[in-house]
């Protein structure tokens, strides 16, 4: 508890002993007035303060205009008793609220508790701890068992296991060593590292999760921006409702004016927006903050929102449903040349390239790359590699690219990407390289589907026959092959014209390559942003790991928030207006009123609890 819940805890408790007192003394009207003040300052006077304040400021109808104008009116017609129970029952929910709020943000704060203290550095021989903001980038640091990983870098020494849960909400620990990639906000939890780091501090990943969860709640879903403007017109509306009441209520019902007053100011206590204000931001704060614990990034409200009416989901194949590490498989020759001599032209002409295809060669190669062998290298965009290798031309890409050269080829049918190679203009033979299926994407697509989801696509650069192979292993309803990178944007945006305005659809990328569809499709979803800058800039929903599974996590807590905020207001607005028409024709007084404000309050505050419970239990 706070050092000002504490203090409001304590004005509670003196207000209501006084409060008790003053029942039981026997006194006129003039000294009752006066004692029942006293208790009235001690719990009311901040509420007091801040209605004068925001009518100097043109901020006139909250809840505190409406406690202040509802309470001295029970005080003007001689309801002492009832003017401090309403206003010591109002800060009672104050506190609650206050309670709820600050209990969700000590969860998520918990949770997402990556933020480094310091860095260790050694300066004349000895290990000095510096703001992480003054290490620089390239600089060496040291991380010792137990401590946070503060600055993203490469492991230059020592070996270790780290613990990335706050990150990925995965409890199995990564394995680390001399030439692996560390990010920050990882704990080390045995060996001791040395690390050189590759980013500063403020660009590094722990920054920009702490950055995307602390902004997270700037990006309002649409129910919490109508819970506002509602907030905003429904205040004076009942404002002058009960001043409408006070006025014609002796003439239609006969009653006195003082009757109808009461009446009006019981009306008023009632109408405080306080259940709705509270609790909605307070259930999308711990939807956030629940996919957060999952290693799921929500950047607002907003994405929250759309991903629980989530009905369509295109997928980019490689990295997403397979696991993006491509190996060699098979080798067809061609015109006379052996298959060490088709791997060996085929990885020197892509040694330059960091595509995973590249990558797979180089590794079935397996000897060290002569760069004075290879010259003139140029990457022809949607079709393949061209370069010269000891003085000869060679190409090696798609079919394409065979197509586009006008060199007569073999086309071979294979599940896998197939590497065609070309020397001199003739055709040598082609590599085919397969990208393995991730070992639960069968069973997440079956789960996505069980959530309601009505239609999946696929998006690739393969050929036909590695595209349907794993469309149909995983059972994708949909697929598009051959895609050019551009191609993918168009691919969206086609699906986007032909999809119901209210259905949403989502793109699911690895985040490395798929900028502009992330960001062109309802909802961008980046799977494996662990260190993956790109996920975490261009996504609006950021899965830390590869597991595919965590969509319908995301899904599943998207749709619970949204229940939770619905119930809320149902619930609310309904006792409300309820209790309103009852306390306009005299049969709800100041005490349904208080339970009417406070009490909905109260209840939609635990209500929306849940989601923080839901943290908690994780």
């Amino acid at each position: 508890m706070t050092k000002k819940q504490k203090k409001m805890r304590l004005r509670i408790i003196l207000s209501l002993i006084l409060y008790i007192i003053c029942l039981f003394i026997p006194a006129d009207n003039f000294i009752k007035l006066f004692l029942f003040l006293i208790p009235y300052f001690i719990i009311g006077f901040d509420v007091l303060q801040k209605a004068i304040r925001n009518i100097k400021n043109g901020q006139i109808f909250d809840e505190n205009f409406l406690m202040t104008i509802a309470t001295i009116g029970a005080f003007i017609i001689g309801e002492y008793n009832e003017g401090v129970a309403v206003m010591l029952f109002y800060q009672v929910g104050e506190l609650f609220q206050s309670y709820a709020v600050g209990k969700s943000r000590e969860s998520i704060a918990s949770l997402m508790d990556i933020r480094p203290d310091f860095a260790n550095i050694e300066h004349d021989g000895e290990i000095i701890q510096v703001d992480p903001d003054e290490v620089e980038v390239g600089q060496i640091i040291i991380v010792q068992a137990g401590e946070k990983i503060p600055i993203d870098g490469i492991v230059i020494e020592g070996s270790s296991s780290l613990d990335t849960a706050a990150l990925t909400g995965e409890s199995v620990p990564r394995d680390v060593y001399n030439g692996s990639e560390v990010i920050s906000g990882c704990i080390n939890l045995s060996g001791m590292l040395k690390i050189r780091t590759t980013k500063e501090f403020g660009e590094s990943t722990v920054s920009k999760i702490l950055d995307l969860v602390e902004n997270s709640s700037t990006k309002k879903a649409k129910t919490e921006n109508f819970v506002t403007r509602f907030a905003r017109y429904y205040t004076p509306t009942v404002v002058i409702l009960a001043a409408v009441l006070a006025i014609s209520l002796p003439f239609i019902l006969k009653i006195s004016f003082a009757d109808s007053f009461y009446r009006a100011l019981t009306f008023l206590v009632i109408s405080c927006p306080c259940a709705l204000v509270i609790s909605i931001p307070l259930s999308f704060f711990g939807g956030i903050g629940g996919a957060s614990k999952e290693g799921i990034l929500v950047k607002g409200g907003n994405y929250l929102e759309a991903l629980s009416k989530l009905k369509i989901i295109v997928f980019d194949k490689t990295g997403t449903l397979t696991k993006g590490t491509f190996e060699v498989s098979e080798i067809v020759t061609a015109n006379n040349i052996s298959n060490d001599e088709l791997i060996e032209f085929a990885a020197l002409a892509e040694s330059y390239s960091k595509h995973p295809i590249s990558s797979a060669l180089r590794n079935a190669y397996n000897k060290k790359i002569d760069y004075l062998r290879i010259s003139d290298t140029k990457e022809l965009a949607g079709l393949g590699i061209s370069a010269v290798i000891d003085g000869k031309t060679v190409l090696v890409g798609n079919e394409r690219l065979m197509k586009h050269e006008n060199i007569a080829y073999t086309s071979h049918d294979s599940y896998g990407t197939i590497v065609y190679v070309a020397i001199e203009g003739i055709y040598v033979g082609c590599i085919i390289i397969t990208d393995e299926i991730k070992p639960n994407a069968q069973n997440a697509i079956k789960n996505l589907y069980n959530l309601g989801i009505t239609k999946t696509v696929m998006l690739t650069g393969d050929n036909q026959k590695a595209a349907s192979y794993v469309a149909n292993t995983l059972g994708i309803s949909d697929m598009k092959f051959e895609l050019l990178p551009a191609d993918k944007v168009s691919a969206v945006e086609q699906i986007l014209e032909q999809k119901n305005n209210d259905e949403v659809l989502a793109f699911v990328g690895d985040g490395i390559n798929d900028a502009p569809v992330l960001s062109r499709a309802d909802i961008g979803i980046a799977m494996g942003g662990l260190g993956s800058d790109a996920a975490i800039e261009a996504a609006d929903i950021v899965l830390m790991d590869d597991k595919l599974e965590k969509l319908s996590d995301a899904i599943k807590i998207a749709r619970k928030t949204m229940l939770i905020a619905k119930e809320n207001i149902i619930f609310a607005l309904g006792c409300k207006f309820l209790v309103l028409i009852l306390g306009a024709f005299g049969y709800a007084n100041m005490w349904a009123a208080v339970f009417a404000d406070v009490g909905v309050a109260i209840i939609a505050i635990l209500n929306s609890s849940r989601m923080i419970a839901r943290i908690s239990r994780k």
